[in-house]
């Protein structure tokens, strides 16, 4: 699949990218895919993924492409004066202005929300941190560390053994979610009434949001989760089961879903078992409904349970590494990669997860080197004129 250009929803809306590693990058390139023009600001060694190998694509890192498509790079040292005035003269000109230095840590070079809104009222100006601004702005913040300060971790592997953390970046890339709906949420109010606004996004936040359920069992029923391993504590069956050949994750999250898992099991009277009936009951015994269906599952190979359960509208899945993955995508037609830019400089990368009946994402240019707009940026941060 070649790289589609496309003018998109956010065409015309310059974007001031003063972030990297994961959350800010992946913010503004989602930005960028929905037709911004995004400016990537890097110091004189460049975002620090670029050199976070293996695994590498030629000599560019595969962390920094994931997240990088879409934008034009300058390396600007905002410790020179001239640099951190032609940084300036961006923010002034930008509509929107993503940052994730650690509180505070741009107010010596002018960046900060209080200079940069003086110059530019309308500017929607968005930072993101690890824990805030307020007492927890001194302390540095990397996914891994709110995975754990969170209580993510806490959750995640067997109950007698030790925690674990996601297999991704998991809250850095929620954080990047929550600052682009914060941002278009802020752009909507800027185009009713003009004025600009500060967007504060940090880690832990986005981390106790999107813990959404457990967090729920602790604030409103004062109930502190535990790990379960891959069991859900309040539904079952909700889990990997074995079968024939390989492990198989069935969802049979309601009633009438597990009433059509037993016929299809071979054992509708178990639907009927006032111990399994419903699912309150089914989770209390889970125990002893689980070698029930384990008996049924072995009898057959995973691929046969999952084309026979989906076909019956039961929740089913196999449990694939990301190359199958992506050829389940593939299967069922979502075309997961796009490749973008042209020659030596096409890079294979995952499609925008959103799809627009009229203003489709574009992908108008590769994740870039270092520096490589530097010169046209530069003349034009130094011009009197506003167009790029």
């Amino acid at each position: 699949m070649t790289d589609t250009v496309a003018a998109g929803p956010l065409s015309g809306v310059l974007v001031a990218d003063f972030s990297r590693v994961l959350a800010g990058p992946y913010a503004t390139m989602l930005l960028a895919d929905l037709g911004a023009d995004v400016v990537k600001v890097e110091g004189p060694n460049g975002d620090d993924t670029r050199s976070w190998t293996p695994p590498s694509r030629g000599e560019a890192s595969t962390y920094y492409l994931g997240v990088n498509r879409g934008k034009r790079s300058i390396a600007l040292d905002l410790r020179d004066e001239g640099d951190a005035e032609l940084a300036r003269e961006l923010a002034r000109r930008a509509d929107v202005l993503v940052e994730n230095f650690r509180p505070g840590g741009l107010t010596k070079f002018g960046l900060d929300h209080a200079a940069v809104s003086a110059r530019n009222p309308g500017v929607v100006y968005a930072s993101i941190s690890g824990f805030g601004s307020g007492a927890g702005a001194r302390v540095p913040g990397y996914d891994l560390m709110v995975q754990a300060m969170s209580g993510l971790m806490s959750l995640t592997g067997e109950p007698d053994g030790p925690p674990y953390r996601a297999g991704i970046s998991v809250f850095d890339v929620m954080a990047g979610n929550h600052a682009v709906i914060g941002i278009l949420a802020a752009l909507r109010h800027r185009d009713a009434t003009g004025q600009g606004q500060h967007v504060e996004v940090n880690l832990l936040s986005s981390a106790l949001t999107g813990l959404v359920n457990q967090s729920s069992a602790y604030v409103a029923g004062g109930v502190v989760p535990y790990r379960m391993g891959n069991a859900h504590p309040s539904v079952f069956p909700y889990e990997p089961l074995p079968t024939a050949d390989h492990e198989l994750i069935v969802a049979a999250a309601n009633d009438g879903q597990f009433r059509k898992l037993c016929e299809v099991l071979g054992i509708p009277e178990v639907a009927a078992d006032p111990r399994f009936a419903r699912n309150a009951d089914r989770t209390a015994n889970r125990e002893e409904l689980r070698p029930i269906l384990v008996e049924r599952l072995v009898t057959r190979p995973a691929q046969e349970w999952f084309e026979l359960l989906v076909d019956a509208g039961i929740p089913s899945g196999p449990i694939n590494t990301i190359d199958g993955g992506f050829a389940m995508a593939e299967r069922f037609g979502l075309d997961p990669v796009v490749v973008v830019g042209e020659g030596e400089k096409a890079v294979p990368t995952t499609r925008h997860p959103i799809r627009f009946s009229r203003t489709p994402a574009g992908y108008r240019l590769p994740p870039p080197d270092l520096d490589e707009h530097g010169a046209e940026l530069r003349k034009w941060l130094a011009s009197r004129g506003q167009d790029a």
